[in-house]
């Protein structure tokens, strides 16, 4: 599943949210233990205004990114 959160600072460490909706629909429960994959998205962002001519939602896109990397 892919998902987009921001990144919290609690203390000295950094730490990603799970939103609820994803926690639910993958049965994630506390204390369990997660593999995730991290990329940041804010610098790909700028240049989605600048295609005019992507007919496809950037979401979607970055959906296709992803399986593709599970190829």
């Amino acid at each position: 599943m892919v998902s987009t959160t921001n990144v919290r600072q609690i203390g000295g460490s950094l730490a990603v949210i799970i939103p609820k909706e994803v926690a639910e629909k993958e049965k994630i429960h506390k204390g369990d233990k997660v593999s995730i994959s991290l990329r940041r998205i804010d610098e790909m962002q700028g240049l989605w205004g600048k295609l005019s001519w992507v007919s496809k939602p950037t979401q979607k896109i970055m959906e296709e990114i992803d399986e593709g990397e599970n190829d």
